[in-house]
C-alpha cells in the first residue's frame, strides 16, 4: 500500500449494486472521495449528480465520475460491473459472460500501477475473483471477493430470529462457494459463546430446535434460496449487498482487522490450494491479513472440499 493511505474509493459499475453501495458509503462517512466508473458515462454522470445533491444530508464526501486513470490514486477499488443475473439463472451460469469483463478491468488496474485493495463483487464472485488474482499475477492479499459475507449475515439473521436474540450476539459463518454448494459452519456458530445447538437444546422455547439436523438444514436452505427469491421478486439484489460492501470497505480503510468470510485464493489452508472460496479472514488496510483456520467437523470439511471441487471444475471448463 501507499505510504500515506487515504480514503478514496473507486466503484467500477454504476448500476444497481454499485450505486446502492456508493449511497450507503456516502451515508457511512468512511470515504473521503467516491469515484464512479462505468462504460455508460451517462449512467455514471446521472448517479454521481443524484448522490452529490444529497450531500447536505450526509457525511462530507466528494462524489464524481471518473475513468480508469483514477485507479492509480485509489485506496480501494470495488468491482460491481458485469452482466446481471437473470431470474432462475445460477451464479455459475454468469461465468462466461463476466470473465472477460473482469480480465479487462483488472488489466486496466494493473496498467495504472495501482496499489489499491481490490474487491470483486460481480457474480460468480469466487471464480471471477480467482480470474482477477491470476490476471494480476497472483495478488491474493490485495485482491479478494465479497464472498459469503452477506450469506453469513443472512445465516446469523435467521438464527437470531429463530432464537429470539439480538443478531449482534450471534456468530456464525457460511463458507465455501457463494452459491448453491455453500457450507454452514455450525461447529463455529455460537450465541454468546454457547454453541447454537447447545443453546437450543437448553432453551425448550420451541419445537424446532437447531440441535436437530433437519431443522438446521431447513434454515440453511432459506439462506441458499434468499437471493433467488429476491431476484424472482424484483430482478436483482442491491440493498443488503451494498451494506455488506460498506462493512468490508470500512474494515480496509480504517484498518479494523475484522473477521469476515471474504473469498480468497487458498494456499494450503484447510488442505486446499489454488481455489478461491470463502473462509473467515482478517481484513485490514492491506487486504487479507491472514486466513483463520477454524476447526470444522468431518461433514463440514467434506462440504467445503466438494464446494472447492465444483468451483475448480467450472474454472477448468472456462480455461478449456
Amino acid at each position: 500500500m501507499r505510504e500515506h493511505p487515504g480514503r478514496n474509493v473507486v466503484v467500477v459499475g454504476a448500476g444497481a449494486v454499485g450505486a446502492t453501495f456508493a449511497y450507503a458509503l456516502m451515508l457511512d462517512g468512511t470515504a473521503e472521495e467516491i469515484v464512479l466508473v462505468d462504460r455508460n458515462q451517462d449512467l455514471a454522470r446521472g448517479q454521481a449528480m443524484d448522490l452529490s445533491q444529497g450531500r447536505q444530508f450526509a457525511q462530507p464526501v466528494n462524489i464524481r465520475v471518473g475513468t480508469a486513470a483514477d485507479y492509480a490514486g485509489a485506496d480501494v477499488i470495488v468491482i460491481t460491473a458485469g452482466s446481471a443475473q437473470k431470474p432462475g439463472e445460477s451464479r455459475l451460469d454468469l461465468l462466461q459472460r463476466n470473465a472477460q469483463i473482469i480480465r479487462s478491468i483488472t488489466h486496466e488496474i494493473v496498467g495504472t500501477g495501482s496499489q489499491a485493495v481490490v474487491i470483486v463483487v460481480t457474480n460468480p464472485v469466487d471464480l471471477l475473483t480467482q480470474i482477477a488474482v491470476r490476471t494480476a499475477s497472483d495478488e491474493r492479499q490485495r485482491i479478494f471477493g465479497s464472498g459469503t459475507v452477506l450469506d453469513s449475515a443472512r445465516f446469523r439473521g435467521l438464527i437470531a430470529e429463530h432464537c429470539q436474540v439480538d443478531i449482534h450476539n450471534v456468530h456464525a459463518y457460511i463458507i465455501g462457494e457463494h452459491g448453491d454448494s455453500e457450507v454452514p459452519a455450525w461447529s463455529m456458530s455460537h450465541i454468546a459463546g454457547v454453541p447454537v445447538w447447545d443453546h437450543c437444546s437448553g432453551c425448550h422455547r420451541c419445537h424446532d430446535e437447531l440441535s436437530d439436523a433437519d431443522n438446521r438444514e431447513r434454515l440453511v436452505q432459506q439462506v441458499r434460496d434468499s437471493a433467488y427469491h429476491i431476484i424472482g421478486y424484483k430482478g436483482a439484489t442491491n440493498f443488503a449487498v451494498g451494506l455488506a460492501l460498506v462493512r468490508i470497505v470500512r474494515s480496509v480503510l480504517r484498518n479494523e482487522r475484522s473477521v469476515m468470510t471474504v473469498s480468497t485464493v487458498l494456499a494450503g489452508e484447510y488442505g486446499m490450494r489454488d481455489v478461491c472460496l470463502s473462509v473467515p479472514c482478517v481484513v485490514g488496510r492491506n487486504g487479507i491479513e491472514r486466513v483463520i483456520e477454524g476447526k470444522l467437523s468431518k461433514e463440514e470439511l467434506a462440504g467445503l472440499t466438494q464446494s472447492a471441487k465444483v468451483l475448480h471444475e467450472r474454472l477448468l471448463e472456462l480455461e478449456g
